[in-house]
């Protein structure tokens, strides 16, 4: 009895993250204020009607894609920045944040449009500032498990450049003539301010 319920429940589960990932697809392309709903259902492959059963406007689209980006990424830093070992060099682990970084603005650049662009007001600015500050937060515990005699405030402040330095490098990427040049010079930087 019980089953069919949460067979439901289970494809509407993945219904809604197949429309959310046609909605990073169109921002991707035209941007969000461009988007309209019937843009996304057109890319989820449904009728604009069975898209409102589970997103009544595109504002609700946007809500979905926050609490993804959010929740997803800060579990994601979270675990990997809690595996990584005291023992892992210095530039091995700079090397693999910044190119997991870069790897994230592959698979979801509506993420960086959404993050960078101006119509989405407040909402993914707010998430994405207390996104950061927990990534921070992570790093600033990673760097105390390597030298735990830094001061926890000094770690949260290197944490904290270094999640804004990787931020501040990652809108360059893609108008760069050469994006890896950057992701070098990045790695360089943040491995020198972060050696102790």
């Amino acid at each position: 009895m019980t089953e069919r319920p949460v067979r439901r429940q289970a494809r509407g589960l993945k219904r809604m993250a197949e429309i959310l990932d046609a909605a990073e697809l169109v921002i991707a392309e035209i941007g969000y204020p461009d988007m309209t709903t019937n843009h996304v259902a057109a890319r989820a492959g449904l009728s604009p009607g069975s898209l409102y059963q589970f997103f009544r406007n595109k504002e609700e689209i946007l809500d979905g894609l926050v609490v993804r980006y959010t929740d997803e990424r800060q579990e994601f830093w979270a675990g990997r920045l809690a595996a990584l070992t005291p023992e892992v060099p210095l530039e091995v682990l700079v090397g693999q944040l910044v190119d997991e970084s870069v790897a994230f603005k592959s698979r979801a650049p509506a993420y960086w449009a959404l993050l960078y662009g101006s119509a989405t007001g407040d909402r993914l600015a707010s998430a994405a500032a207390r996104l950061h500050a927990a990534i921070a937060a992570n790093v600033a515990v990673m760097l105390r498990r390597r030298s735990p005699e830094l001061p926890q405030a000094r770690a949260l402040t290197l944490g904290t450049m270094a999640v804004a330095m990787v931020k501040a490098v990652m809108p360059l990427l893609p108008s760069s003539p050469d994006p890896d040049e950057l992701v070098t010079e990045l790695k360089i930087a943040l491995t020198r301010y972060l050696a102790p």
